[in-house]
């Protein structure tokens, strides 16, 4: 019997799948768990919708996606942190402190953990961090860090 998965089956497959599967197992496993489907004329219908609407959702994320890398490639972010005599810093700016800056100054939500800073920014200046929007897209945001 031929099934579209609904949820992801170990050994046996993948969401949106179709496998093919014996009756007995169709009927007593799968079926009554709701794990998936039969897949008749109107479920593989339904599905060939759904994935068409998914890559749909996908291809707009992706622009979305670019666009707010184009849109970060002009903007500097400025963070205060302390420091001491000689510009020497007390502590680091963490991908935190980061994304709370481009919230209250541009108005956006940015994944601290999409940011790519090894060890902190530990000194004055400007840096650029680079940012992961997408799978296919990395985007890059300037820095600028101050004395408070």
């Amino acid at each position: 019997m031929k099934i579209i998965l609904l949820q992801d089956v170990k050994s046996l497959g993948k969401k949106g799948e179709i496998v093919n599967v014996s009756d007995g197992y169709a009927r007593n496993m799968i079926l009554p768990k709701k794990l998936g489907v039969e897949a008749t004329g109107k479920n593989l219908n339904d599905l060939k919708l759904q994935n068409q609407h998914a890559e749909k959702v996908a291809e707009e994320n992706l622009e979305a996606a670019k666009e707010l890398a184009k849109d970060l490639e002009d903007k500097i972010v400025e963070v205060k942190i302390k420091s001491g005599k000689d510009g020497k810093t007390f502590g680091s700016v963490s991908t935190k402190e980061i994304a709370a800056a481009v919230k209250e100054q541009l108005g956006l939500e940015l994944d601290k953990k999409k940011m790519v800073v090894n060890d902190g920014i530990k000194a004055l200046g400007t840096y650029e961090v680079p940012i992961k929007l997408h799978p296919k897209v990395m985007g890059t945001l300037r820095v600028k860090v101050t004395e408070q």
